[in-house]
């Protein structure tokens, strides 16, 4: 029997394509990040041998969201319902655990590189009108390495007919390299957190004093679980918002920063993910506006016909 063959002689069912899709690797100054096809996420970023973020293998899907981008939406829509300008609308239920619609679309797109230089990549997609959001954006994504670490920029066009609803986030989860983020110190410049419910929707907005979410001195992780949304944060005097995820003997870390527009910070310390990713990795995720923001509309943003709008974060390896 002759064996079929698919394209240039691989076994038919032969995995050739990784589940990211292409992937693309830049580097400067000591830094060496891994770019992907689908959602323009990042699957790697090092600094020397060190890692910074928490990688996952070319031939496997993100692990926890690894390195997604989150649009138009981060986090949850309760049931997937919301109403905007009087419209209800119901998007498709991607966490069927919860019931809720989780993270976006764009993360599951085959976005295209629009430049690419040993140092930087400039990806780009059009999102054209997905069940539950009936709105055209044009997006971009830039990764960029420098002395300064890594920097991302992410636009978002309405090249539509209406106004859409439209909010970011990302999913990069810290990492020290070694052991897990119990023994990690933390700090984190947020005076509130959202309570959650048991499908992880937010119930009310508390103050950190006095309660075990207080990272706003730095202090160890310990055992405790987190996937908590975190807000009212303090921004530095150049504008950018902070986190730093240290070794417990102070000798390396890591640092997540956050420009214009970021109000919010997911943290969440992968208690669910299967080993070796369960608390291997801290995400710190940045939001523009907190999970169920369609649904409420806290801090979300309404993007006109030819409007845009731009986020900035970026991670960098501390000594």
């Amino acid at each position: 029997m002759t064996e079929s063959v698919v394209g240039d002689g691989a076994p038919a069912g032969a995995v050739t394509v990784p589940p990211t899709g292409a992937q693309y690797t830049i580097a400067a100054e000591g830094y060496r990040a891994v770019l992907t096809e689908v959602g323009a996420g990042i699957r790697a970023l090092t600094y020397g041998d060190r890692p910074l973020l928490m990688d996952y293998p070319e031939d496997q899907p993100p692990v926890g969201g690894a390195g997604q981008l989150l649009i138009p939406w981060p986090n949850r829509v309760r049931d997937g319902r919301y109403i905007f300008d009087d419209e209800e609308r119901q998007l498709a239920i991607s966490e069927p655990r919860t019931g809720n619609a989780a993270h976006g679309f764009a993360r599951l797109l085959s976005w295209t590189v629009l430049a690419e230089e040993p140092s930087s990549i400039r990806f780009g997609v059009r999102m054209f009108p997905q069940l539950g959001y009936p709105h055209v954006l044009d997006l971009t994504a830039t990764y960029a390495l420098g002395r300064g670490g890594l920097e991302v920029e992410v636009t978002a066009t309405n090249v539509g007919a209406g106004t859409a609803p439209y909010g970011i986030g990302a999913h990069p989860y810290l990492t020290l390299g070694e052991g897990l983020v119990d023994d990690a110190v933390l700090e984190m410049p947020a005076a509130g957190w959202a309570e959650l419910d048991d499908r992880k929707i937010p119930t009310g907005l508390r103050d950190v004093e006095g309660t075990p979410y207080d990272f706003r001195r730095a202090r160890p992780i310990g055992d405790l679980p987190l996937d908590t949304p975190f807000t009212r944060l303090r921004r530095d005097p150049d504008g950018l918002v902070r986190v730093v995820l240290r070794a417990g003997d102070g000798s390396h870390g890591v640092e997540l920063w956050g420009g214009e527009g970021v109000e919010w910070l997911q943290v969440f310390t992968g208690d669910p993910l299967p080993e070796p990713y369960r608390r291997a990795g801290i995400a710190v995720e940045p939001m523009s506006c907190p999970p169920n923001a369609f649904e409420t509309g806290e801090n979300l943003l309404r993007l006109a016909p030819g409007d845009h709008v731009s986020h900035r974060w970026g991670v960098r390896a501390l000594s």
